[in-house]
């Protein structure tokens, strides 16, 4: 049974968070030490360096041969769930869109699970809730949010393409030159094959440390824990040493990001509750339906169910803001998530043990 003491616990590991979230805030509103240009050059150092470094650290330290082949399952059913859901509205909703539907997969679907996860649920559920939790980090650094970055990626690299533009001669008389073009000029947009898009997104994705941080981390797991041996200190050590950073300076990067907006709740507040929404209600549901569906029950069922209410990833704001899609409304959700998410996944805690 969770406790004061618990709570406790869970509120110390979350306030330095927003230490660094406040840090980041007053070093652009209030002292005015940082340039637009500098907070993105810092956005930038936190997507290429710290953060990779942080997702290997965590998964090189994982025992893949101790997983729960169930729980994934059920994680990627629910995932499934949320996709199609996603892509039957862009497809057939008059408001729906391509663009939304990747934020909304962010926002219903990727977790902070390391934070506020990891003591909370050791409150909840003992050690075995933990492993789960580790686990589903793993599974999403590895899977989730490298398929997330290459649809980013797959996004850019399309409309950057996509805008290029020619004029035919055809319609050029004897003498015309260049906006002297009148009446029947043909201007057709030059738009890049299949395949020549994709290996142009392979080259980025290749050139970017997050799309293979977790796949060498997980390799090295594999390695360590089958042959016995543990990683050379000079090497750990100089990956711990920028990993730690990971988490920090991603907040601080937030309240850079928050300090540049005009407003506080910097996507509304219709925006905020359908990112709560999606957060606190759509995902957990989507987790239940999967982990029933493998035959999941009892304390595993619940935490399953509760993992998928923590708040949202502080990577995919830092992706957003990368690849300057819904920043804004990624930053709220995961600041509103962070406030609001002990009450909640308290109250999703004393509902499952009602219906025990």
């Amino acid at each position: 049974m969770i406790g004061w003491e618990d709570v406790y616990k869970v509120v110390v590991a979350m306030l330095p968070l927003y230490f660094a979230l406040i840090l980041g805030f007053g070093s652009v509103r209030w002292w005015h030490i940082f340039t637009h240009e500098q907070c993105d050059a810092i956005n930038r150092f936190v997507c290429f360096f710290t953060l990779p470094l942080f997702t290997f650290e965590f998964t090189a330290n994982v025992d893949p041969f101790k997983m729960n082949y169930l729980f994934i399952g059920a994680d990627a059913i629910s995932k499934f769930i949320i996709v199609v859901v996603l892509a039957l509205w862009a497809k057939c909703s008059s408001k729906g869109s391509y663009c939304w539907s990747i934020t909304s997969f962010s926002l219903s679907a990727l977790t902070n699970s390391l934070v506020v996860g990891v003591p909370l649920l050791k409150a909840m559920y003992g050690p075995m809730a933990v492993d789960l939790v580790v686990q589903s980090s793993v599974v999403q650094a590895i899977i989730w949010l490298t398929i997330l970055l290459f649809v980013l990626e797959f996004r850019r690299s399309g409309t950057g393409i996509s805008s290029t533009a020619t004029i035919s001669d055809s319609s050029v008389k004897p003498g015309e030159t260049g906006k002297d073009l009148e009446g029947n000029e043909v201007v057709t947009i030059t738009r890049p094959s299949f395949w020549r898009l994709m290996r142009i997104v392979w080259l980025k994705l290749a050139m970017n440390p997050n799309s293979y941080a977790c796949i060498v981390g997980l390799a090295w797991a594999f390695i360590s824990n089958r042959c016995h041996f543990k990683m050379p200190t000079i090497m750990e050590g100089s990956i711990l040493i920028m990993s730690r950073a990971g988490t920090g300076t991603a907040m601080f990067s937030m309240g850079l990001f928050m300090a540049l907006q005009e407003k506080f709740i910097a996507c509304g507040t219709s925006l905020t509750l359908f990112g709560m929404v999606l957060r606190f209600i759509a995902g957990p549901a989507a987790m239940a339906i999967g982990a029933i569906a493998v035959g999941l029950h009892g304390d595993i069922l619940r935490v399953c169910i509760i993992q998928a209410a923590l708040p949202q990833s502080i990577t995919s704001f830092i992706y957003a803001k990368e690849y300057g899609l819904h920043a804004n409304v990624l930053s709220t959700a995961v600041i509103f998530g962070m406030m609001v998410s002990l009450p909640v996944l308290v109250a999703y805690y004393a509902i499952l043990e009602f219906l025990n």
